[in-house]
């Protein structure tokens, strides 16, 4: 038994760190107090380091922005240029 208990020691401690990290992370994700902080601080570190993951990123997003033309609304224009 005596061999064990480091092991349970690190094992039971683990466990109280993921609890707490657990915790923390509902509290953050009820209150909202993350979002813009930690997604300005990734932006920053990937134009940093990542320069052309970087751009993609913005690329990425301008080409999500950008509108997609519709078809036409009209079902017999449809079937004429299938057939």
């Amino acid at each position: 038994m005596d061999a064990l208990l480091p092991y349970l020691v690190l094992a039971g401690g683990l466990a109280v760190v993921m609890a707490a990290f657990t915790w923390l992370a509902l509290r953050i994700r009820r209150r909202g107090t993350a979002g813009g902080g930690l997604g300005g601080a990734l932006a920053a570190y990937e134009e940093a380091f990542r320069a052309t993951s970087h751009a993609a990123h913005h690329e990425i997003r301008a080409q999500a922005d950008r509108k997609t033309p519709t078809g036409s609304p009209d079902p017999l224009r449809t079937r004429r240029k299938r057939g």
